[in-house]
């Protein structure tokens, strides 16, 4: 049920274009979902460079969560506004799937987005990357799991 409704929260945040919430902290870009007792919070900071960290709650009580860093490396390459929407497309066809670990490409034109995840929802880290021309412009690492009392 937990994976479930992650890939379903992260369909509907970010990559749905959720709508933005009030800053949780300050300076922070917060999304949130929720479907009955289950609740999520994607929580960032910056544009171009950018950390954040994603939890869901359970019934008021933090079960999971992830943290991320991502970069655009490339700047001559590759922009903030062109790489979210590559990764929006890449992700939409991931969560597709049902899932949002595990190994993952797309291609979207001259741009190859590649996701490489070790571990489970339990406990995983994995790196997302945009590659043009075989130069990688933009990473982004991330790293999560349950979290227990």
């Amino acid at each position: 049920m937990l994976e479930r409704f992650i890939v379903e929260a992260k369909a509907a945040a970010y990559v749905g274009n959720g709508s933005h919430q009030g800053p949780c902290r300050m300076g922070s870009h917060d999304i949130g979902y929720q479907q009955g007792e289950w609740r999520y919070l994607d929580s960032y900071f910056g544009g171009t460079d950018f950390l954040g960290q994603e939890i869901v709650w359970k019934n008021a009580i933090p079960v999971w969560a992830m943290n991320y860093y991502g970069r655009i490396l490339q700047p001559d390459m590759i922009n903030a506004q062109i790489a979210g929407s590559i990764i929006r497309e890449a992700l939409s066809s991931l969560y597709r799937e049902g899932r949002f670990l595990g190994g993952f490409r797309y291609e979207a034109g001259a741009a190859i987005y590649v996701d490489a995840t070790d571990g489970d929802v339990g406990m995983f880290h994995g790196i997302e990357r945009i590659f043009i021309r075989e130069v990688e412009v933009y990473r982004l690492d991330y790293h999560g799991g349950l979290i227990r009392p």
